[in-house]
């Protein structure tokens, strides 16, 4: 196999809200923004958000032509179980509570306002 130049993969989620996504983000979710991009400010929208949480990034944006609402990001984590029990005590709705997948992962789903979907995975040994 040849070696190659990436490096990382950063995945972009878009969102109809920069406010809203950054509220349930970094408040619900545990990330913290990084850094956003507001061409129009003192509009909040559109907008380029970067967030963090754990050492990854994620990146949200509500500018029209930067992924459409419905994706799907994965996180593949230590504990499914902590992340349930966190994010539940801040009111986090869970699309799928932590479940033993046949295929042998724990996951848990987690969607937005935009109904993107974010994968919570632990991997079983």
């Amino acid at each position: 196999m040849t070696p190659t130049n990436i490096l990382v993969a950063i995945p972009l989620m878009h969102v109809s809200s920069s406010k809203a996504a950054e509220d349930f983000y970094c408040a619900k979710l545990g990330f913290t923004k990084e850094w956003d991009y507001r061409p129009a400010a003192p509009a909040l929208d559109p907008a380029y958000l970067g967030l963090q949480r754990d050492g990854v990034s994620l990146h949200l944006s509500s500018f029209s032509g930067d992924g459409v609402a419905g994706g799907v990001a994965a996180f593949y984590v230590r504990d499914v179980d902590a992340l349930f029990t966190e994010f539940t005590s801040r009111g986090v709705t869970i699309q799928l509570e932590p479940y033993d997948q046949s295929w042998g992962n724990r996951e848990m789903y987690v969607r937005d306002a935009d109904g993107n979907s974010l994968r919570f995975i632990q991997t079983k040994p």
